[in-house]
């Protein structure tokens, strides 16, 4: 097959660009033909981009309808599969094209006009579907501008609806959870055009496992903005009774807020900030690890680091947002908290703290859950069988 990928950006940056290169590579390697419509480069690991999609073609400023079309006709795609793009032009021109189309829905972009789908000041998780809700009094008109200058920016709620419409028409959307399946549905996409395929990280090493010693370490790794709740897990760890140390990893925005926040509680000489670490340095951190602490408070579409440390046969304890249900099963796996409720976040940590058997016993049963559900062979070859089918279902109309 011929596939061409369309995504915002090329090179290495976060979750959406990892899933569209590791892909992109694996059916490479199984004999099929990759090929990239792309935004800005990241500057990073260009060259590893470079050799997994052989056929690029850059978007530019302004209307990319002629770079789309060109790039069609230079490339002749079976099928073309859309990752992170928001731009309707090249949306509206894929459309119009009647190449067999799939998207990946990395997240909310395309139904939320926050992209995040809970409120910035309640914090509450949003329910609704894209409605004239969303402009008040939502005021989801108004959002943070994180290009540079002005620092807030509009959004367009007719372009908004437009963008739906368009994505509408797609062959297939592919989801990560039955989560982002109902949001789909709540916005008017049709059952039979969506699909699950969760992305799957590699296996980890199956000779590593923590000693679950005395230390008592917890772990957060991941993104430190509002939306991930470091404040409100720093808040739990707070009523911990029990001796523990905790390792923040990771950075953003929120960090230097945390960072005050965690003195303020009394917190300093148990919780480090010790920013991004490489990957590899994990591995140092899950020997020692005895719970892994997911506090996200946006409705995560799956939170894949949870999946990441389950491999490590380590216990999560999370709050109950989004498409994390789907892996994270209360008391079999680790412990799923009702949403914001801090005392029993740290009733469920200290528990784990407190019973290292029960520690060790989840931790094992959330490695074969994972090990038997979201094998990475089976995802591409998934993937694989979606593209034939919509490629045969098309070849039809």
């Amino acid at each position: 097959m011929r596939l061409l990928y369309v995504h915002e950006r090329f090179g290495a940056l976060a979750g959406a660009e990892a899933n569209a290169h590791i892909t992109a590579t694996e059916l490479g390697q199984r004999g099929h033909t990759i090929g990239i419509l792309h935004g800005p480069s990241t500057g990073k690991n260009e060259a590893a981009w470079q050799t997994t999609f052989p056929f690029r073609a850059a978007l530019g400023e302004g209307d990319n309808s002629a770079v789309v079309k060109k790039a069609l006709a230079d490339f002749l795609p079976d099928a073309v599969y859309v990752h992170k793009m928001a731009d309707l032009a090249v949306i509206q021109t894929l459309v119009e094209s009647g190449a067999p189309l799939l998207r990946m829905v990395h997240d909310h972009d395309i139904y939320c006009m926050r992209s995040y789908k809970y409120n910035y000041f309640t914090r509450e998780i949003c329910t609704r579907a894209a409605s004239p809700y969303c402009i008040f009094p939502c005021l989801a008109s108004v959002v943070k501008n994180s290009g540079g200058g002005f620092p807030l920016k509009w959004v367009s709620y007719s372009e908004k609806k437009k963008e739906i419409a368009l994505n509408r028409r797609f062959d297939r959307m592919v989801v990560v959870t039955n989560y982002m399946r109902d949001e789909l549905l709540n916005n008017g996409f049709d059952a039979k055009r969506i699909e699950i395929h969760a992305p799957v990280p590699r296996m980890g090493d199956p000779n590593l496992r923590s000693s679950f010693s005395d230390r008592n370490l917890i772990i957060y790794a991941g993104q430190i903005i509002r939306g991930k709740g470091v404040d409100v897990l720093l808040e739990a760890l707070a009523q911990v009774k029990t001796k523990f140390e905790c390792v923040i990893l990771g950075d953003g925005n929120h960090k230097a807020y945390c960072e005050e926040l965690s003195k303020k509680l009394g917190l300093a000489d148990r919780v480090t900030f010790k920013g991004f670490i490489p990957q590899e340095e994990l591995k140092g951190y899950y020997r020692e690890c005895s719970v892994v602490a997911l506090s996200s408070l946006w409705p995560e579409p799956i939170a894949t680091i949870g999946l990441e440390v389950m491999r490590y046969a380590l216990p999560v304890v999370a709050f109950d947002a989004g498409g994390i249900k789907d892996w994270l099963i209360d008391g079999e796996d680790g412990f799923l908290v009702p949403w914001m409720d801090r005392a029993k976040f740290a009733a469920r940590v200290e528990q784990l703290l407190n019973d290292k058997p029960l520690a060790k016993k989840l931790g094992e049963a959330g490695l074969k859950f994972v090990s038997e559900r979201y094998d990475f062979e089976t995802y591409i070859g998934d993937l694989e069988k979606m593209f034939a089918r919509v490629i045969a279902e098309k070849s039809k109309k």
